[in-house]
């Protein structure tokens, strides 16, 4: 009985692990594609790999669509996740249509958002039971990956039109800078980046609430031992003193 129970955990806990290593494959791929690629073409490498990690998400979505129990409810109740899972750059090239290479790396984010959902089993390992720690760990890394997906974002639209952006650490720099709502003098002179460039600070004071909340709940000033110690041997001493008084 006991095996019964726990083998059919152990596929879902495996594919788990597999969407994790795929979403990090992908999140690779992009930043090598980006930063090492030549900002015209999308290289047929980067290509194969978002199309073998798209086709692990699809398998994914079908092997828990096959396991549930009303497939109708749950092919509707995840059909964002089924959207975003499909290889749109694979099945665009088949078809013969040449796109650019901004529209290729825009297309090539929403595998992205599969990714970035596989990837919060991150936060699942690193917080467990604890909820407030769970939202601020979920915070930490939405920032950070957001962050960096920002930042090449930026360096591949501006790279080849924007004087001030020296490299990638120039893109990290100013979208770290932004995000914590400073700013940098850096400044986007693309569409795309100009987008970049509101969403970011927007998303940082969006959760920073979050972090004001943590900080405030785990490092409040809180009674010492040695304190409370004393207040109850003071309070013990105050109803010995006043039972003597009564007595007398």
């Amino acid at each position: 009985m006991t095996s019964a129970v726990s083998n059919p955990q152990k596929p879902a806990d495996w594919l788990g692990s597999l969407k994790l290593l795929a979403g990090v494959t992908l999140l690779v791929a992009l930043s090598w594609e980006i930063i090492a690629g030549d900002h015209v073409h999308l290289s047929t490498t980067y290509l194969t790999i978002q199309f073998f990690v798209c086709v692990i998400f699809l398998y994914d979505f079908l092997l828990r669509l096959m396991q549930a129990e009303h497939r109708g409810r749950f092919f509707v109740r995840h059909l964002f996740y089924l959207l975003i899972s499909i290889p749109y750059l694979t099945l665009i090239s088949w078809t013969g249509i040449r796109m650019t290479h901004d529209w290729g790396i825009l297309v090539g984010l929403i595998p992205m958002l599969r990714a970035f959902l596989a990837m919060f089993i991150i936060v699942g390992w690193m917080v467990r039971g604890n909820r407030l720690q769970w939202i601020f760990a979920a915070y930490l890394f939405t920032v950070v990956v957001f962050t960096y997906l920002s930042a090449l974002v930026f360096y591949d639209y501006e790279v080849l039109v924007n004087p001030k952006l020296e490299g990638f650490g120039n893109a990290l720099w100013w979208a770290w800078m932004n995000v914590t709502t400073v700013g940098a003098e850096i400044f986007p002179v693309t569409a795309v980046g100009k987008v970049v460039c509101v969403l970011l600070p927007s998303l940082g004071m969006m959760f920073f609430p979050i972090f004001t909340t943590y900080v405030l709940q785990e490092y409040a000033a809180k009674p010492s031992s040695d304190s409370a110690t004393d207040s109850a041997t003071a309070t013990a001493a105050d109803l010995t003193q006043s039972s003597g008084t009564k007595n007398s």
